[in-house]
Parts: structure tokens; sequence; C-alpha cells
């Protein structure tokens, strides 16, 4: 809430699908305009600005954390990279900006429809040649990658968005594939914050549907000695894991 002309007025925030877990919206809408905006890449900001006329952009990752993904990936000097679920590509364009020119993304998607929307915007930015995008289920090109010895232990960095049902699956093999010191970055492990609301609470029917699926994840994070995990309210809420064995 603010007050003018002695009025208290609701803010609303303006980024699409507010997926910001903060209880001011003003307080985001500050970050966003102080932090994110004046510093957001032209194409990255063009990419926001498409997607968000797009019907299904409650799928995007939030420029917050675009800007996080970004800066991470220049922390842990990340090279060979991968991405699980890519949507029209805003979280995509963040990681192919942040790595060098020779760096690699694998990413999967099952909607290669979704990420043509903003690949002309990727090619404009020059940065399409560090992509090689696979259309279909991340799970048997997984198991695929697995397959090769050669491959284990090779990422620096894994992102994952992608069906919560399957998050569990997908760690069981990812943690093969990244490095010692590698991270892996779960999106969406706060789940609009129902993760720590009353399971009988009032809730929207994908996100208790999904839920039960992001608790499991997140205990199991919890368990596994094999990561550190840090997790963070940014965007959605992000579960950030570095592997130590």
């Amino acid at each position: 809430m603010a007050e003018k002309n002695g009025e208290v007025q609701e803010i609303k925030h303006q980024e699409v699908g507010h997926k910001s877990l903060l209880q001011s919206d003003a307080l985001y809408q500050y970050i966003l305009e102080t932090s994110v905006y004046p510093r957001e890449p032209e194409s990255m900001k063009e990419l926001r600005e498409v997607t968000a006329k797009h019907p299904w952009n409650l799928m995007t990752t939030s420029a917050d954390e675009g800007q996080f993904l970004n800066m991470l990936l220049k922390l842990i000097n990340a090279k060979n990279t991968m991405e699980i679920g890519v949507y029209t590509g805003y979280s995509l364009l963040a990681t192919a900006l942040a790595i060098p020119e020779d760096g690699k993304i694998l990413a999967m998607d099952i909607n290669r429809e979704n990420y043509e929307i903003g690949l002309p915007i990727i090619e404009k930015a020059g940065v399409s040649h560090k992509i090689d995008f696979r259309e279909g289920p991340a799970l048997p090109l997984l198991d695929q990658l697995l397959e090769d010895k050669n491959n284990h232990g090779t990422y620096d960095f894994i992102f994952v968005d992608a069906d919560k049902d399957n998050y569990i699956n997908y760690h069981k093999r990812i943690i093969e594939l990244v490095k010692v010191g590698g991270v892996i970055g779960y999106d969406n492990t706060l789940w609009n914050g129902s993760v720590a609301a009353p399971a009988d609470a009032p809730m929207r029917k994908y996100v208790r549907y999904y839920r039960d699926f992001v608790l499991e994840l997140n205990k199991a994070l919890a368990e596994d000695q094999r990561v550190e995990i840090c997790m963070l309210p940014i965007g959605d809420g992000i579960t950030l894991c570095r592997r130590i064995i």
C-alpha cells in the first residue's frame, strides 16, 4: 500500500506473473526499477516484453531471477551448461550472454514452437551458436547422456525449470552429469508459497497438484549428502545445489 493525496492506494508490480514472494509489491517494484531494469540487456528486455504477450507468460523466468542467473554463471565461470525447460528462452538468453564465446548450453523442451518465439531475439543477440536445442522429453536424453561415461561430471551448471512431477527423476540423473564443484539450480521450489501452507489451505488447482512433488524434492535435496544447498526466495524460489561428492 502507498499513500497518495491522503488516500491509501494499492501498488501493483509490473513484472509478468509476479513471481516475487516479497510481501510488498512496492518493494519488489523498487528492486526491479533500481537494480534489474536499468542493467537488463536490451535483448533480454525485448524477449521479456515479447513473452509478456504470450498467453502462458506466467511460465517465464522473472527479470530479477534472470539477472541473478546471469551473475551466478559469471561468478562460477560456467562454460558447459544445461537447461531443462526453456519456454521462450529468457533464462536461456541470460545464460548464453553470461558464458564465454565458446560456451555451450544443451537446452531441452517439449515445445519448440515456444522456443522459436524467442529465437530471433537470441540470434540477433549473437549467442544462438552457443545453444544446442533438443525438442522432446528430457529424461530419455538424460539417460542417453548417462550411457556415455565421458559425459559424467562434465557440466558446470544445470538449470531445471520444467515439469515439477519429474524433478526427482531429473535429480537422480543430473547429479551424475554435473561436475564436483558444479551447480544445479531448481526453479519454483517455494511454489507460490504453498510449501509452507497447510495441506487444506485454499490453492489454485495446478498449485495443489504440483505442491507434493515440490515438497518431495525439497526434502530429498535437504537429505542429499552429495550436495550443499541454498534455498533463495528469488522469483518463485530457487534452490542451488553445489555438488561436493
